[in-house]
């Protein structure tokens, strides 16, 4: 065995990885610049954000937040304009020497492409897909309610979002039917009214990319249970949707649709299950229901996600990782490795 000569030492100490840039996306305009923002400040390291040009004002505000408590000049500043100019301006640039996006898969590995020509580390929070696993034993009466007002949370343009939903074919019916129930419940309208339960999408873009997936589902044979159609009045209101028996071969089964649509189908066996939720390329959240811990076990060996909730459908805490892995991307926000993204390791031999 090998030891070490006296009269030496190694020491290990974490460092600031160095000037940071963040490229923020609009759907949580207030916690994705914060989220970001906190850990780089946190370790040392000063930071650039890129705000989102939908949303550009609450990062706006955030950032007067660390300037009205006395952060010095130039530790944190903020960019605006065309995307992709800012973000190959900056990731060329020698001084900066770590990347935080979230965003989209494309443009997530196109940043990562730019990234690799200076060797910068980079964390990226990318698209996701999330399966949705409901067990014959799930407490019925408290995943039905759950699961339908998170799937329309925020109009389901969240990166978590429950989107893909397998369901035991023994109660298969019967959760349809009351998660259609529940869906038909949900007020459409302006978020300034308190009994709004789902306002409109972002941008005009995004009705017309869920009216587009939701005909070619139903095209090749998915049925249409809820929603389906555009609200009468104007704006970027689309109904919460439910899709059930969608083919496989359907794009939105295969594609994020990132907005409220359900896709159901049913499914026979554990096996079964888990080969539906890993099938796809994306790896950001998954969501399981049973009351069976060996099940529960095997479920968060076997599924292949950053993020599993087994019967919860919160993913986001202050002291756990946010963050996927395949196409997903890869590296963590939130909790010590949100810190420790920001960090380097460097190990110092004395003699």
């Amino acid at each position: 065995m090998l030891q070490r000569p006296a009269g030496t030492r190694t020491v290990v100490v974490k460092e600031p990885v160095g000037p940071a840039v963040a490229f923020c996306p609009w759907n949580f305009p207030i916690l994705n610049p914060a989220r970001k923002i906190a850990p780089a400040l946190a370790a040392g390291c000063s930071m650039i954000v890129k705000p989102p040009e939908e949303a550009p004002g609450s990062a706006i505000e955030v950032v007067r937040c660390f300037i009205d408590a006395g952060l010095p000049n130039g530790v944190l500043g903020m960019v605006f304009g065309v995307p992709d100019t800012v973000s190959r301006h900056l990731i060329a640039s020698p001084v900066i020497r770590k990347i935080s996006f979230t965003g989209s898969v494309p443009v997530g590995k196109h940043l990562m492409k730019l990234a690799a020509d200076g060797m910068k580390r980079t964390t990226m929070e990318l698209g996701g897909h999330s399966p949705v696993l409901v067990f014959d034993d799930c407490d019925f009466e408290k995943t039905v309610p759950m699961l339908a007002a998170a799937k329309f949370r925020n109009a389901g343009q969240v990166c978590v979002s429950p989107t893909r939903f397998y369901v035991q074919e023994g109660i298969y019916d019967r959760f349809a039917k009351a998660f259609v129930e529940h869906v038909g419940k949900i007020n459409l309208g302006s978020g300034l009214d308190a009994a709004t339960g789902m306002g409109p999408l972002a941008n005009p873009r995004r009705p017309d990319a869920i009216e587009a997936m939701v005909n070619e589902a139903t095209g090749v044979g998915a049925r249409l249970a809820a929603g389906g159609e555009r609200s009468g009045g104007g704006g970027f209101f689309y109904r919460p949707t439910v899709l059930l028996d969608v083919p496989l071969e359907a794009r939105i089964m295969n594609e994020e649709p990132f907005g409220p649509v359900a896709m159901m189908r049913p499914f026979k066996t554990l096996d079964d299950a888990v080969e539906q939720a890993n099938r796809l390329p994306y790896g950001l959240a998954a969501y399981c229901f049973t009351e069976n811990g060996r099940r529960q076990l095997l479920l968060g060996d076997a599924i292949e996600s950053g993020m599993i909730g087994i019967n919860p459908v919160g993913m986001s805490a202050v002291d756990a990782p946010f963050g996927g892995v395949k196409d997903s991307g890869h590296g963590s926000e939130d909790g010590p490795e949100g810190l420790d993204a920001f960090l380097v390791t460097k190990a110092i031999h004395q003699g």
